[in-house]
């Protein structure tokens, strides 16, 4: 047996390149490909997690198992796509098992309004961001899947195992929470625009 055997050169710049090398269980080239996409990976982690500890447990176990799937991987198809799915589905793994914790079961004591007012729009990418962390796991899940991911309440409701109307209720009370945070520190724009034009075909 031969316990020196060298591992196959791979150019750091090509992506599938260092995929095959990752596959040959290439140390370097496994550093590498966690070094091309970890910040990606961590940025996707970040949008369900409540502070950068969970973010950053996400975003390592994603790696873990998309090195454990590479020969899964089809080298036709987007890597970054590809791990992409990995990501979220690992988000949503985190969140069911850690269903339970009391952070969990939180409810916001926070005042709803009820009206029909985008206020998230005036907001930048990062304001809305910090925002949306501050929300219950629940509330934060729901509302990412649909409004950034863009998955419909019925492929929520499967990933997530519970009823569609439930989603749906989920993404309405998020939403009202949002407002309700924005108001409290932009009350300016509070009634600037529809909240509803993130996803008007909703039903």
């Amino acid at each position: 047996m031969n316990f020196f055997r060298k591992h196959p050169d791979f150019d750091e710049h090509d992506t599938l390149s260092v995929v095959n090398a990752c596959k040959e269980k290439n140390p370097k080239a496994q550093r590498t490909l966690i070094k091309l996409y970890y910040g990606y990976v961590k940025s996707l982690a970040i949008r369900y997690s409540a502070d950068d500890q969970d973010a950053d447990e996400i975003a390592n176990d994603t790696f873990l198992k998309a090195f454990l799937k590479l020969d899964r991987f089809d080298p036709s198809q987007s890597f970054k796509t590809w791990i992409r799915t990995i990501a979220v589905n690992t988000a949503i793994d985190y969140y069911r098992k850690h269903l339970n914790d009391p952070v969990h079961q939180q409810v916001e004591n926070l005042i709803m309004p009820d009206v029909k007012e985008d206020i998230v729009s005036r907001l930048s990418a990062e304001e809305i961001l910090r925002l949306v962390r501050k929300l219950s796991p629940v509330y934060r899940m729901v509302f990412t899947l649909y409004v950034i991911e863009g998955y419909s309440h019925k492929e929520i409701a499967g990933k997530l195992g519970i009823k569609e109307g439930t989603s749906k209720s989920n993404l309405q009370d998020a939403r009202r929470r949002l407002q309700a945070m924005i108001l409290k520190t932009n009350p300016n724009l509070y009634l600037a625009y529809e909240l509803k034009s993130l996803r008007p075909n909703e039903n």
